[in-house]
């Protein structure tokens, strides 16, 4: 399958006036079209770290960042902002939400920095339908389950029909059953043709994806 997502040793240090810390080490990966791939490891080991440069939210120290086969690791923050917006969808384990907007709202900004976007609420309406929360949206953060918020949080990711969905511990704050309920939209949009990264400490939810793979201490483990 077509490679989209292309890291070659990838390296992260962190560096204040006393320390230097090395996040990342050495990195290769390769993540095809269409796969659901999950990074595991223990807490600290830069998990977070390698899905911020995948995601293009993060800069690496060292090494080169392609998508679709053009290495974007030196353009300009105005352009890599704009490639990010188009082309990828983030969900978090904390939701982040804006408290004092309304689910259409919250939902909705992604496509407001779109130029030309047209027909903003049908959009909106067709991602909350795709969630089961079109019903919701007038209400408020405040007003939402951990598992309806998280929900939103998806029909935000995805209201831009993005290529590529980068999912951070997207079940961490949730219990069981709607843990269960979000892994389940998102081998949903999986089989629909969505590429996922999904950081996850859940070894079971791991197993039920394409591929796994281990970080230790800032390296990948085999």
């Amino acid at each position: 399958m077509e490679t989209i997502i292309k890291l070659s040793d990838i390296n992260k240090v962190y560096t204040t006036k006393t320390i230097e810390t090395q996040a990342l080490e050495g990195i290769n990966i390769e993540v095809r079209k269409g796969e659901f791939l999950s990074i595991m490891g223990p807490s600290g080991c830069g998990k977070s770290t390698l899905l911020n440069i995948m995601g293009l939210l993060d800069r690496p120290s060292g090494g080169t960042v392609e998508f679709f086969g053009k290495d974007l690791t030196g353009i300009r923050d105005k352009d890599l902002a704009r490639f990010r917006n188009e082309n990828l969808g983030f969900v978090f384990q904390s939701f982040h939400l804006i408290p004092t907007l309304s689910v259409m709202d919250n939902v909705m900004v992604p496509l407001t920095y779109r130029k030309g976007s047209r027909d903003r609420k049908k959009a909106v309406v067709e991602a909350l339908e795709k969630v089961g929360l079109s019903h919701r949206v007038t209400h408020f953060p405040a007003q939402l389950s951990g598992g309806q918020a998280q929900r939103v949080a998806i029909a935000r990711a995805i209201v831009g029909n993005p290529s590529i969905i980068l999912a951070d511990e997207p079940t961490g704050n949730l219990d069981s059953r709607m843990s269960e309920e979000v892994m389940q939209l998102l081998h949903g949009l999986n089989r629909e043709g969505k590429t996922i990264i999904m950081v996850t400490h859940n070894e079971a939810q791991a197993r039920d994806t394409d591929r796994v793979i281990h970080l230790f201490d800032g390296h990948l483990v085999k």
